[in-house]
Parts: structure tokens; C-alpha cells; sequence
């Protein structure tokens, strides 16, 4: 399920997926593990890039992303039972990379659980190499961002 986040949340987000928070998640410290942050932001980042085509386009032309870098800012412990909204949105475009910001939302507590990043790098699979991003993607970035970078 893909929603943009509303007025009174703390920011919107091009893509926002909702994912359920199950109790396997949870860790011996009663939250949820800090690992499964990153796997909300990952399980968004592909919503994302299945939002403009980008997977097909790896399929056909052999590009497509590569995490180099990612980072997370823990705000407030998840806990079972609860769901998450985890938006994802695109920052920054270079010639090779652009930046892609997360953000959790805790539907129990109405509250942000936390912010992240990572940095995606263009990488020709089939060279094994990075890549200057083709334009196609550019276009599909900005297309659904809503503006030029």
C-alpha cells in the first residue's frame, strides 16, 4: 500500500509504504531489533524504485542502483503490537548517485521512530562498474519528486 503522508505528519514523501510490526522483530530489550529499521528502508527504497520502472530497466539494460552508504537516526523504540509508515523520497541527483531519505512513522504513537538515508550509486551490472545515471531515470526521479535537481 503506497500513501503520501498527511498535512499533519511531519513531512510528505513521494512514496510511503505501511508494513505491520511483527513480534519476531522485537529483540531480548522489549523493542524492535535496530537492524529492522534498515529493512523498513530498504522495503520502501524498492516501492520506490518499483514506482519508475527502475527494476525493469536494470532487467533491459543491465543499470541500476547500488547502495553504497546508509545510515539511520533511532528517535523512538518501535515495540509490537504497531504499524509503520516508511516514506521514501530522492534529495539529491549527481551524475552517478542521487540520495534517498526514509522516515518511519509509528501509527501507535503518532510519532516520527526514525530518519534516515542512503546514498545509491548507478552501477552497470554487466561492466561492474559505476555509471553516469541514464537519462531515462533521471527523468523518471524528477517526474515523480515533482522537480528538477
Amino acid at each position: 500500500m503506497s500513501r503520501q503522508f498527511s498535512a499533519s505528519e511531519p513531512e510528505n514523501f513521494p512514496v510511503a509504504i505501511t508494513l505491520p510490526v511483527v513480534w519476531g522483530e522485537m529483540d531480548a530489550f522489549g523493542h524492535v531489533n535496530n537492524a529492522v529499521y534498515f529493512r523498513y528502508f530498504e522495503t520502501a527504497r524498492i516501492a520506490y524504485f518499483e514506482r519508475i520502472g527502475m527494476l525493469q530497466f536494470m532487467e533491459k539494460q543491465g543499470i541500476g542502483p547500488i547502495l553504497a552508504h546508509t545510515e539511520c537516526r533511532f528517535r523512538i523504540p518501535l515495540t509490537y503490537p504497531d504499524s509503520v509508515e516508511v516514506g521514501a523520497r530522492v534529495t539529491a541527483i549527481e551524475a552517478d548517485r542521487f540520495l534517498m531519505q526514509y522516515q518511519i512513522w509509528s501509527q501507535t504513537a503518532q510519532a516520527v521512530a526514525a530518519r534516515g538515508s542512503g546514498l545509491i550509486v548507478s552501477f552497470d551490472y554487466r561492466k561492474a562498474c559505476k555509471v553516469a545515471i541514464p537519462a531515462e531515470l533521471r527523468e523518471r526521479l524528477c517526474e515523480l519528486e515533482g522537480r528538477q535537481f
